[in-house]
């Protein structure tokens, strides 16, 4: 069961150089199924850091949130392709013609090269979001409720899944069903802080609840013994499954 929670559990390597995103990944691969490459690490170091996650047999999910035209987003879906990455995500928020132009141009890139499919995302609401924030920017529906609409649009587009809160999964699973993938961030084991986060809840409630993946980063990187951390996770996992 132990190896089934790590295929869960991705760690998020929010950093900023090469050198200490190596580091995460040599001492975390065996315990971790992905590595979440953000903006910030993207920026610094490019596809490079990708290759070298790939090099020690890791799986990366490439999370750079597209929002764009939908040819733009479609051709950089398929960039995301050529480096091989597991999984990648864009914004839900650019619409369905977005997603649909993606889903397109990355089957066809996968089935000309004999290559697989990455798993594709969409981030629907951002788990620092919060009711005020949407009304801030003009969207006068509940999280809740934005949630679910944007996780439906995802699955009509052909997307796999959604990234979003884990307080959402369960409505998201009653809304597209049990193959649709749900990657949460915003988990929180009992022993770490909230952080930024603003709507969170425990790994174990998460997978309970219906959660595919797990994304995890402060609470494994400001522990004591990170390693110790991740294996408490992922006993914690375990348990839920």
């Amino acid at each position: 069961m132990i190896d089934e929670a790590r295929k869960r559990l991705i760690f998020a390597l929010d950093v900023d150089s090469f050198e200490k995103a190596q580091a995460w990944v040599d001492q975390l691969h065996q315990q971790v199924g992905l590595f979440k490459v953000g903006k910030q690490l993207f920026t610094r170091c490019g596809p490079r850091v990708v290759e070298m996650i790939r090099e020690r047999g890791a799986d990366v999910f490439l999370d750079l949130k597209y929002h764009d035209i939908p040819n733009t987003v479609a051709k950089a879906g398929v960039e995301a392709c050529r480096l091989g990455v597991g999984m990648f995500n864009v914004h839900a928020l650019g619409g369905l013609e977005m997603m649909q132009k993606t889903v397109g141009e990355v089957d066809s890139w996968c089935q000309q090269n004999n290559r697989p499919r990455p798993t594709m995302l969409a981030v629907t609401i951002l788990t620092s979001s919060t009711e005020e924030t949407l009304r801030g920017v003009g969207i006068d529906q509940p999280v809740t409720e934005m949630v679910v609409r944007l996780a439906k649009l995802t699955k009509e587009a052909g997307f796999d899944g959604v990234v979003a809160s884990p307080r959402e999964v369960e409505l998201i699973r009653a809304a597209c069903g049990n193959d649709f993938a749900i990657v949460t961030p915003g988990v929180r084991p009992s022993f770490a802080s909230l952080d930024d986060q603003k709507r969170v809840t425990t790994p174990a409630e998460a997978i309970a609840a219906g959660a595919s993946h797990l994304v995890i980063g402060r609470p494994i990187s400001a522990a004591e013994n990170p390693a110790e951390a991740a294996r408490l996770i992922l006993e914690e996992i375990a348990g839920a499954l």
